[in-house]
């Protein structure tokens, strides 16, 4: 009879019938707001980047000197100012120009719960390197043209909505 190691799980295998599970089967599969993808609105955690997103967005975002950014957030959506304060955070400890988390009530929809808003039609290189970095964890974030004039300066906007 063979063992095979997965996870926390032994598997054994041989003639025996190995029992249906039931329940949770692993780790859950983060939707597009960075929480696992099995809870509901109601019982979903509130929305934080962990000390390692954090660490590796600072080191791939590096590369990126000078940006001017604006962060914005959905005062309805309960965890939108500490997730937004996050991105804040990061984009400060690297330097760039901040127009620090405001709140907004015309921010586009998006159902992931992030954007990247443009005032130009081309997403500037440190947009796109903030949106791959962050599909890494599973957070999706669209990307959409200002309507509402929310850049102002700044060469873009993060925008955190309700997911």
């Amino acid at each position: 009879m063979a063992s095979i190691r997965a996870g926390n799980w032994f598997l054994l295998t041989g003639n025996r019938q190995l029992p249906k599970l039931s329940g949770n089967r692993g780790p859950t599969v983060p939707d597009g707001s960075g929480n696992g993808g099995q809870a509901s609105a109601s019982e979903r955690s509130p929305r934080r980047l962990t000390t390692h997103q954090q660490a590796v967005l600072i080191q791939v975002l590096l590369a990126f000197p000078d940006e001017a950014v604006a962060v914005r957030y959905l005062p309805i959506a309960s965890d939108a100012l500490n997730y937004a304060e996050d991105f804040s955070t990061i984009f400060k400890a690297i330097n760039w120009t901040v127009a620090s988390a405001e709140s907004a009530e015309d921010l586009p929809c998006c159902p992931s719960g992030l954007a990247i808003v443009l005032r130009e039609k081309k997403l500037p290189p440190s947009a796109e390197a903030l949106r791959d970095a962050l599909r890494i964890y599973g957070i999706e974030v669209q990307v959409v043209r200002d309507e509402s004039n929310l850049c102002g300066t700044s060469n873009f906007t993060l925008a955190v909505t309700k997911p």
